[in-house]
């Protein structure tokens, strides 16, 4: 059921949220440090247990594998919007560097792409 989807990423978030403001409180900073970042990763280790510990029917399955996938997109399109808000009210510099580490990723997209064993494509999934 997606409602157990639902049930995952709220235990996540919150946890998240509540581990990166007592992380801000260790380090003295009045900020949540990372709370996305671990909600994002104790997601990511829940949804990806082994059958034999974490049992669950197809329909389970399903919504906790929708919301998984639904979540981390949507968490990384707002942190990106952050970064560049502050990157372009911090000035030219911050966004240079952004537009400079973009372009270099770009660049090494063919290098990463060869690593590896070259294999067959995948077969087409029937209708």
């Amino acid at each position: 059921m997606i409602v157990y989807g639902v049930a995952l990423l709220a235990f996540c978030m919150l946890f998240g949220m509540v581990t990166g403001d007592l992380l801000g409180i260790a380090l003295g900073v009045k900020a949540n440090v990372g709370g996305v970042g671990i909600a994002m990763l104790l997601l990511i280790l829940l949804t990806n247990l082994s059958p034999q510990k974490f049992s669950l029917k197809p329909l389970t399955e399903s919504g906790i594998g929708f919301w998984s996938a639904m979540y981390i997109p949507i968490v990384v399109a707002m942190a990106a919007k952050q970064n560049v808000i502050a990157a372009v009210s911090s000035g030219w510099l911050a966004v240079i560097a952004g537009v400079v580490a973009v372009v270099v990723s770009f660049a090494l997209i063919p290098l990463l792409s060869s690593i590896g064993e070259k294999s067959e494509p995948l077969p087409k999934e029937d209708e």
